[in-house]
């Protein structure tokens, strides 16, 4: 598959910023919610395509529009590309002895969306404090066993 360029405005609404991304992602892709390496600038990422209605999007996640140094309504060229690496999340020492001590959670937690998954280990690594780290360890246990 090949890599595609093209220029786009950097949409927002609400809180949100994406990419409309004006191909037809699945001939393309060759799926609608397509795995993707998304790059900005020198700024790359990994994420995948959504459709609304007729139209695919690309969210842009603060993080990536730092990194980019764009924002929203800024004219952006935008490069995509096949993902086809396995999507995997490091997951820490605590988080997973607390997964695996909670019965179900560890199964739960693999079965997850890649995105959830990789949202929950930085939400726990992001942590400052340890008491802030070790109450967010407990609350992915218990987010990942009420999804289960």
């Amino acid at each position: 598959m090949a890599v595609v360029r093209f220029e786009t405005v950097l949409g927002s609404e609400g809180s949100n910023t994406f990419i409309e991304v004006p191909l037809d992602v699945p001939a393309v892709f060759g799926r609608v919610r397509a795995p993707v390496v998304v790059t900005l600038g020198a700024h790359t990422w990994r994420s995948t395509t959504m459709r609304y209605g007729d139209r695919y999007y690309l969210p842009v996640s603060r993080s990536n529009r730092e990194a980019a140094g764009v924002a929203a309504g800024d004219t952006v060229a935008v490069e995509l590309g096949p993902d086809e690496a396995p999507r995997t999340v490091d997951v820490p020492d605590d988080l997973a002895a607390a997964l695996d001590a909670a019965p179900g959670a560890r199964d739960a937690f693999d079965a997850s969306a890649f995105t959830h998954r990789r949202e929950w280990v930085t939400w726990v690594t992001d942590a400052k404090r340890p008491q802030t780290r070790e109450r967010r360890v407990h609350g992915v246990v218990e987010q990942v066993l009420a999804r289960g």
